[in-house]
């Protein structure tokens, strides 16, 4: 179980720009749905995005708080369109 302010400070250490939604999906919060947007995805194909996400969560993904993912990644301009 992972709260959304903990999440977000995760993702904040590596991206300081991001804006970051979270839907708990199940009810548990650790079956999440993740919105980031950064514009550190800038010229970044979807995979390499995902991977950042990915390695800015490592710990609660190691340990369990998160069992789930499906994210969202999209740089400024892209969340404006």
């Amino acid at each position: 179980m992972i709260t959304k302010d903990t999440l977000t400070d995760y993702i904040k250490r590596a991206m300081p720009d991001a804006a970051v939604t979270m839907i708990d999906k199940t009810g548990t919060m650790d079956h999440l749905k993740v919105m980031v947007v950064s514009d550190v995805f800038q010229g970044k194909n979807l995979l390499d995005r995902h991977r950042l996400i990915y390695q800015a969560l490592d710990a609660p993904l190691k340990d369990g708080r998160i069992h789930a993912l499906e994210l969202t990644a999209r740089t400024k301009d892209e969340h404006t369109d």
